[in-house]
């Protein structure tokens, strides 16, 4: 297939569209099933890249859920503990394959964002995965390969519609990549950097002990910030991104987005929100949403007379700012990455009440002093790698 016809570009409004090779060549990919769009092929592209190389980086399988170009989450296939099977809500689905817990592990750092994704993953995607995508609202899917009985199964989602693209894993683009943008071409050399612990070893904060867990949660960051719409900025923990802040002109707005995500997967844990009793009949998006108001600003909402009713079995109790924090100061060891320098210590003092206790940057910055000087307050490892992974 040397070309593909799409319905249309962007929006509907904007006709023709399609996708092909400018060097007349194959096309590296088969749509097995449905229509993929413009927006699902520019997703399905950017997260096979980033699974891809996550799993060159750590050599485990590697999935990622993506929304308008940027990653809602990406994790390696690490096993999952009981809690975090039961806040990504596959707790009764048996033992799951590694891809399959990568997925989970994707599609549940921020479950909002994640709902209608376009899945990548880096190996042969298996039952135990499908069965996990078969049940969550998707757009598609993009593998190196299906199992017969994984790919029965996704090709009977969305009324026979689910779009499913194979990519041939061999496919090597070619070194320089063109975009037009009004009427006009940029050229420029593909982002082609390997990012390896090689990026860690300039340590430059007082603390210079970086475990090899958040060497691994470091290189997860870096590898999703190179696929996620700069300015961006990254949270990890135990193989998975929990918080990604894609798209802010400000840095600290970039951490401040993140971290707040990264405080939602981090309160989802607490005893207050693992005892909520929902209602036999509510479905997962239904609950997440629910879940995200009783933590955000909005619980009084849920909690309303007349409210709480059509979603918990039991009225819950507040859950009061004072609690909230009170669990969050009980984490540390989160990894975070940024796809630039840090101009301000502002994003430090952020970061830290996420309980950030490692972080890759770039550095270059006239204030790089204060900055190191704040993560030495806090007793954070800090390493600057070098290298900007702003990516539009």
């Amino acid at each position: 297939m040397k070309e593909f016809e799409l319905k249309y570009g962007c929006n509907p409004n904007q006709k023709p569209a399609k996708i092909f090779m400018n060097n007349g060549k194959e096309l590296p990919i088969k749509v097995l099933n449905g229509r993929p769009g413009y927006i699902n092929f520019l997703d399905a592209f950017n997260g096979w890249q980033l699974v891809k190389e996550l799993k060159e980086a750590t050599g485990l399988p590697a999935a990622t859920s993506f929304k308008h170009v940027s990653p809602a989450g990406a994790a390696v296939g690490l096993p999952l503990s009981d809690t975090l099977a039961k806040i990504y809500w596959v707790d009764d689905l048996g033992e799951l394959s590694p891809l399959a817990c990568a997925y989970a592990r994707a599609r549940g750092a921020d479950r909002m964002s994640s709902f209608g994704d376009f899945i990548a993953l880096s190996d042969v995607c298996d039952v135990s995965t499908a069965n996990i995508i078969k049940r969550e609202v998707s757009d598609g899917v993009i593998a190196p390969g299906y199992e017969p009985e994984a790919l029965e199964i996704l090709c009977a989602k969305k009324k026979g519609n689910y779009n499913v693209i194979e990519i041939d894993p061999s496919y090597v683009p070619e070194p320089i990549e063109h975009k037009d943008v009004f009427g006009i071409t940029f050229e420029q050399g593909r982002n082609e950097l390997a990012i390896n612990n090689e990026l860690l070893q300039n340590v430059v904060t007082a603390n210079k002990d970086i475990p090899e867990s958040a060497k691994r949660d470091l290189l997860i960051t870096l590898i999703t910030l190179k696929y996620t719409q700069s300015n961006s900025v990254c949270y990890a923990k135990d193989g998975q991104a929990i918080g990604i802040g894609a798209g802010q002109q400000s840095r600290v707005h970039c951490t401040r987005l993140a971290g707040s995500k990264a405080d939602n997967w981090l309160l989802r844990q607490s005893p207050k929100v693992l005892g909520l009793q929902f209602v036999d009949t509510i479905g997962r998006a239904d609950r997440d949403n629910a879940i995200d108001n009783y933590i955000g600003d909005e619980y009084m909402d849920v909690l309303a007379e007349g409210a709480w009713q059509k979603v918990f079995k039991v009225k819950p109790e507040v859950f009061t700012a004072e609690e909230k924090r009170e669990w969050l100061s009980q984490m540390d060891g989160i990894a975070l990455g940024s796809d630039a320098f840090f101009p301000f210590s502002d994003n430090i003092e952020r970061a830290k009440k996420s309980g950030v206790k490692y972080i890759a940057q770039p550095g270059g910055s006239v204030r790089d002093d204060a900055v190191i000087e704040c993560c030495d307050k806090y007793g954070m490892a800090m390493a600057f790698t070098g290298i900007r992974l702003f990516h539009h």
